[in-house]
């Protein structure tokens, strides 16, 4: 079983959209999978379920107050499941905050899981809370959506620094970051220049699937159902499919 969380605590890097095309995609590839979402934004959970409004989330699973079998959702795609999340999750950084192992529930409520998953998907929230440090303490690799842009630097020493910090206090040596994913990728002159930038700094690092800003990947954003669905020739789409391969070949 192989975890990856998707993490960036910038917004507008495209972080969800990846979480759910490469648990979408994965699926698609035969894999069981679960994709875990931790933002309390939800907008994966909406991906996969749609609009209606899930009765337990991974808030009552982090509080203690549900097992993960009552909280698991089968989405409509063959092969992918679900962990879902609401607004009440934004209250979980306060709960967890003074509760013993508040930075490693997730960990032990992924351990406990009813059902084994080839891949564990972990969308997170824009920020570097307790939220985030969890799923870190959780995953064995994370995957870093960064925006080709003049700020995509920023903010990755940061979260670079957070992963260290995670794989000394919390016991997790084995944390890695799996990748960095440029997206929105345009063929400027600018995004030619941050994506040599990138490549230099981290020339281990970076994924070679571009996922080019694109319509459809952003129309898809607050949409049910993935690219695939969506778009599937899109080059968005096939952008994704291509990342998908990486991923499977890193595992």
């Amino acid at each position: 079983m192989h975890i990856y969380a998707t993490s960036n605590q910038k917004g507008g890097v495209g972080k969800t959209t990846t979480a759910v095309n490469l648990a979408s995609g994965l699926a698609r590839q035969g894999q069981h999978v679960l994709l875990v979402d931790l933002d309390p934004q939800a907008n994966a959970t909406y991906a996969l379920i749609g609009p209606a409004e899930p009765k337990v989330t991974v808030y009552d699973l982090l509080t203690g107050s549900q097992a993960a079998a009552q909280v698991l959702v089968a989405s409509q795609q063959k092969g992918l499941d679900l962990l879902p999340a609401d607004i009440d999750l934004a209250g979980a950084e306060v709960d967890l905050l003074s509760a013993i192992g508040g930075q490693t529930r997730l960990r032990a409520v992924l351990a406990k899981l009813p059902t084994p998953y080839d891949y564990i998907i972990i969308d997170t929230p824009p920020s570097l809370g307790l939220l985030t440090i969890n799923a870190l303490a959780a995953a064995e690799a994370v995957i870093i959506p960064v925006s080709v842009s003049l700020f995509a630097l920023k903010g990755l020493a940061q979260l670079q620094d957070t992963i260290a910090r995670v794989r000394e206090g919390l016991n997790r040596p084995e944390l890695r970051v799996l990748g960095i994913l440029p997206t929105l990728y345009d063929r400027t002159k600018v995004a030619r220049e941050v994506l040599k930038t990138l490549r230099y700094h981290f020339p281990e690092q970076v994924f070679e699937t571009l996922i080019p800003k694109n319509v459809q990947v952003e129309e898809v954003y607050g949409r049910q159902g993935s690219l695939y669905d969506y778009a599937p020739r899109s080059k968005g789409a096939l952008a994704y499919q291509a990342f998908v391969k990486e991923v499977i070949a890193h595992a």
